[in-house]
């Protein structure tokens, strides 16, 4: 590939393992253990070819498009509406598996609704579709300063996912990011990312969430035996999913394969996984054959190499 770098990584670590999960999305873990995914495979779940990524890699790649122009959660906003509307950033120009919590926030979008208002705030509007695209914000780390940062990072998850729940799994997930992307591993990278979201979620307004992070907070999810990982549309569940089979894994490929084989949500646990193992593994680790089958994969490294250059020349 003729161009590297751990925002790269991150990108393709997401489109990857989204589209090596839409295949087999709501599929069993049974089944999945039964028949486990290996490779990249095409049609199943939602008819479409191999290497197509679904929202999760749409809305993550949309989100990156605007930090290349600063932070603007107008911009934000607008871009997940143009996904909708206009299949911008579209792995193969059609919408389809959008949650219903992210779609009933775009309608409040288009609707005129301002953006830190637009998201659900029940304690149903938990699942995981801001995590899911929320990895390109751990590239501000060296532009902001850590509090700051997770701040925005609220912001973000709230123009479809208000919930302080969902704002939380956003920020403890970008503290660990951070953390891979400084040079740790990852078990040092979740110590390290835990004690640093800690500090910010010992504040009182996160006294009556914090309980629901308690597994993550622990230290201890990679101990978690397999039949204890749930891997559901429920943030919290894709949060320890994800955690768990990145330390439970050497490899990016084990990593994202043991995501897609948990069953149910395998293109958002897997996506979630592969942000994540792909920075820390970096693109000359994932596998090339299935680098070569993603669709669109010329514009995502020209986007990758936009968002470096806006950001920092040391990626």
């Amino acid at each position: 590939m003729p161009y590297k770098s751990k925002i790269l990584s991150g990108l393709i670590g997401v489109c990857v393992a989204d589209a090596l999960g839409v295949p087999v999305e709501f599929t069993s873990r049974a089944e999945r253990v039964t028949s486990p995914v290996t490779s990249m495979l095409g049609y199943g779940t939602w008819d479409v070819p191999a290497g197509t990524w679904s929202d999760d890699s749409s809305l993550t790649l949309c989100l990156a498009e605007c930090l290349c122009s600063g932070f603007n959660l107008d911009s934000i906003a607008n871009s997940f509406c143009r996904w909708h509307d206009e299949a911008y950033w579209t792995a193969r120009n059609e919408v389809f598996d959008i949650g219903n919590t992210t779609f009933l926030a775009i309608v409040n979008l288009k609707q005129g609704t301002p953006p830190l208002e637009a998201g659900g705030k029940s304690e149903k509007s938990n699942g995981n579709g801001s995590l899911m695209r929320i990895l390109p914000m751990s590239y501000y780390y060296k532009n902001l300063n850590f509090p700051d940062l997770i701040q925005r990072v609220h912001q973000v998850s709230r123009i479809t996912h208000a919930h302080l729940r969902s704002q939380m799994a956003c920020g403890i997930y970008i503290a660990i990011a951070i953390s891979l992307l400084e040079g740790a591993n990852p078990e040092a990278a979740y110590v390290q990312g835990l004690e640093k979201i800690q500090k910010i979620y010992s504040a009182p307004e996160y006294e009556e969430e914090i309980q629901h992070f308690a597994r993550v907070l622990g230290g201890k999810i990679a101990n978690l035996p397999v039949e204890e990982i749930s891997s559901s549309g429920y943030v919290i569940d894709t949060l320890e999913a994800s955690l768990w089979c990145l330390l439970s894994s050497t490899s990016y490929a084990e990593a994202v394969l043991k995501a897609v084989n948990l069953g149910q949500d395998t293109d958002t646990t897997a996506a979630v996984t592969g942000g994540l193992a792909g920075i820390y593994y970096g693109v000359d680790n994932i596998p090339q054959e299935w680098i070569e089958q993603i669709a669109r994969k010329g514009d995502i490294i020209d986007l990758a190499a936009r968002l470096e250059s806006v950001l920092s020349p040391e990626f």
